[in-house]
């Protein structure tokens, strides 16, 4: 079997993927169809079935492992499977750990430089708010380091959430350092909790899909409830300070379009979106054009507004 980074236009391939999503459409004539994406550890495919009435089209479901039989194609300057026939694979065909995408950096690695930064902040009141979670709560340290950051987005793999960020905090730090308007104990703070809520938003894989707390309230608001919790847990914690921590979590996507409830008020709040869009617009980049060419145009991205094309150098 082939991983999905190995597929080139042109090829017949059968293998076993993870059938991540399965939508039923219709063409414009009215023929039935179905909508695939196919899941391996490294990325994700789009798969068309055009006759899903036909005998090869055997009875499968969404998060199935699928055996697929057709062609690689090339539609709008990605690759696509035609497929014209699946199996549900059997359980012994296959090894589930081939189908999560995975960091390729070190887990342990990220996390330690991650308690190095929770150790540079000052403030005992901040610095607490953050070991809340990060240091002493082991449930939430696991499930941390192996989430996503999101569903299909950005860093949408295992270890995601964690390398996106010590990314923003990297980032903070270089704002800290070179800013003097910036408290960095504040925005390390912000930055290392800004996404926390994801670890309630998104399940776990192979689904990582949204819970019903991620569709109805969203990581932001999910986050500043955990926020809450942690200070209420320190006594004497400044009402001040907390509201600041909260903001810059509140505020970090920048605008109300963008899902925060408050555009931000604080130069922290400032930084940590700046941070946060930057990291996640470079790794979105970062995946669009792996395994891509350099002479390859892609066509306009909706994201960036833009033809993209990878440097020829």
């Amino acid at each position: 079997m082939k991983f999905i980074n190995e597929l080139h236009e042109g090829e017949t391939v059968r293998g076993i993927y993870l059938c991540r999503v399965k939508r039923s459409a219709e063409t414009r004539n009215g023929k039935p169809y179905d909508n695939l994406l196919l899941q391996d550890k490294t990325g994700t495919l789009d798969g068309k079935v055009w006759d899903p009435n036909s005998q090869g089209i055997s009875d499968y479901d969404e998060k199935d492992f699928i055996e697929v039989f057709g062609d690689i194609i090339n539609y709008n300057n990605n690759l696509q499977f035609n497929i014209k026939q699946i199996r549900k694979a059997d359980k012994g065909e296959y090894n589930p750990a081939d189908y999560m995408p995975t960091t390729e950096k070190s887990v342990d690695g990220m996390y330690a430089e991650l308690l190095s930064y929770i150790r540079q902040i000052s403030n005992a009141y901040l610095r607490q708010a953050v070991e809340y979670y990060f240091v002493k709560d082991k449930e939430f340290i696991e499930t941390f380091k192996g989430h996503s950051a999101a569903k299909t987005v950005h860093h949408g793999f295992a270890g995601g959430l964690l390398e996106h960020t010590l990314s923003v905090v990297k980032m903070c730090e270089y704002f800290a350092g070179t800013y003097s308007i910036l408290n960095k104990d504040l925005l390390y703070a912000a930055a290392i909790c800004h996404d926390i809520g994801k670890t309630r938003e998104l399940s776990d894989f192979p689904d990582n899909d949204y819970t019903d707390d991620g569709q109805l309230l969203g990581h932001i608001i999910i986050g500043v409830e955990m926020i809450s919790d942690a200070v209420r847990a320190i006594p004497g914690f400044p009402e001040t300070l907390a509201s600041e921590l909260k903001h810059c979590i509140i505020a970090h996507h920048g605008e109300l379009e963008y899902g925060s409830p408050k555009k931000p008020a604080l130069p922290e709040a400032f930084a940590l979106n700046l941070a946060d869009n930057a990291d996640a617009k470079m790794q979105t980049l970062t995946e669009i054009f792996k395994n891509k060419s350099s002479a390859e145009w892609l066509g306009y991205n909706r994201m960036f507004e833009s033809n993209l094309r990878k440097t020829s150098i």
